[in-house]
């Protein structure tokens, strides 16, 4: 269960930042931890580690601390599943928060704090290894997440920051069975859930949340453009996360998505030429891409349209960020050869597009061509 384990475990990143009570009731530092979050969100990597270290200078080995250095390693080395050597070192920074939350509260605390801790550290364990391959790792971290997350959700009342966790729990938890019939037998155990109020509790955490308001953003903005297939939906979130957070080109690229599936393509054209000066990595994919989808629907130029998407499947892919790309590339290409008359070739890019596509509507896109 790749994906289960994926949102399981990203959803537990940003939920309350809060340690031993003497933290809990220090303003100060905890204004220091939010400027480092927003200096990570914004690729600031440096300005983050200075704020890190004044939490480490006053609270010496707080597990806080060593959640913030393994998500300067996250994003400062995206995809850090292929970065043997950091994958190595973000590991130990999520092992070195585990035996901090026990040298602090002990092994197996039921305290808020303890339950908050190890859950973000399982999570993110349990996602590395589920990037690497490493599937028996990846349960058996998970599994432990999830019973931690359990607890942790018994605190939507007492913080908002909650609110985004159990959203996500809700929805997740539902969904998935419908997308995977084959994982239900697994799920009999698992609490239930009811996507309409997970929705409804992710957006509150948009708009009450502090820690976790940037990741409300993002995954609703994902949920309403994979599984909801209302991209209207999804702009004001991805509009919000660039407004705040301008360096970060995974955002900007959420937000061009968004505007293009929801037809705003003049709004999205500014964003694209940004986006088309990052040569590197995956984001040729995304940029070709978008390029094909501006000029296809918003130019009406087929010629051109053809020529970014054929460039954009000839480009790597990361299956978490830009595989999707790929399955619009391929969907466009069918678009275009239907157009021309060309039925064979349309059929043969459109079930191209179904090996890779995940959103609901690019599926039914291409089940429905005949």
């Amino acid at each position: 269960m790749p994906n289960t384990l994926k949102l399981l475990c990203l959803l537990f990143i940003f939920i309350s930042f809060r340690g031993q009570a003497q933290l809990l009731n220090d303003q100060a530092s905890l204004k220091t931890i939010q400027n480092s979050l927003d200096k990570i969100y914004n690729y600031e990597f440096e300005e983050a580690e200075t704020f890190i270290g004044q939490v480490e200078k006053k609270y010496p080995n707080h597990p806080v601390t060593h959640i913030l250095d393994s998500f300067i390693l996250f994003w400062k080395y995206m995809p850090i599943k292929d970065n043997p050597v950091k994958s190595k070192e973000y590991l130990q920074k999520l092992e070195t928060c585990l035996n901090a939350v026990n040298q602090k509260y002990g092994k197996n605390s039921l305290d808020p704090e303890a339950v908050f801790y190890t859950m973000v550290a399982r999570g993110y364990m349990a996602m590395i290894y589920n990037y690497k391959g490493e599937m028996l790792n990846a349960a058996g971290e998970g599994k432990k997440a999830y019973n931690a997350f359990i607890e942790g959700m018994k605190l939507i009342n007492k913080n908002p920051e909650f609110y985004f966790t159990s959203g996500m729990y809700n929805y997740y938890v539902e969904v998935y069975p419908e997308e995977h019939p084959i994982v239900k037998p697994l799920l009999v155990f698992f609490k239930g859930g009811d996507k309409a109020l997970g929705l409804k509790q992710v957006d509150t955490a948009t708009r009450l949340g502090t820690i976790t308001r940037a990741e409300a953003c993002f995954y609703l903005a994902h949920l309403y453009l994979k599984y909801e297939s209302r991209p209207e939906k999804a702009v004001p979130y991805t509009e919000k996360l660039v407004d705040l957070y301008p360096k970060n080109t995974i955002f900007r690229m959420k937000n061009i998505e968004g505007l293009l599936l929801a037809g705003k393509y003049d709004a999205a054209s500014p964003d694209i030429a940004i986006l088309k000066k990052v040569n590197t990595g995956f984001y040729p994919a995304a940029w070709r891409t978008f390029q094909g989808l501006l000029e296809e629907k918003g130019h009406k130029n087929d010629a051109a349209a053809q020529h970014e998407y054929l460039l954009a499947i000839k480009a790597s892919y990361d299956d978490q960020y830009t595989k999707e790309y790929h399955a619009m590339a391929y969907a466009g290409l069918a678009r275009i050869a239907s157009r021309a008359n060309n039925k064979a070739k349309a059929k043969e890019y459109y079930k191209k597009c179904l090996d890779k596509a995940e959103y609901r509507a690019l599926i039914r896109e291409a089940k429905a061509y005949k």
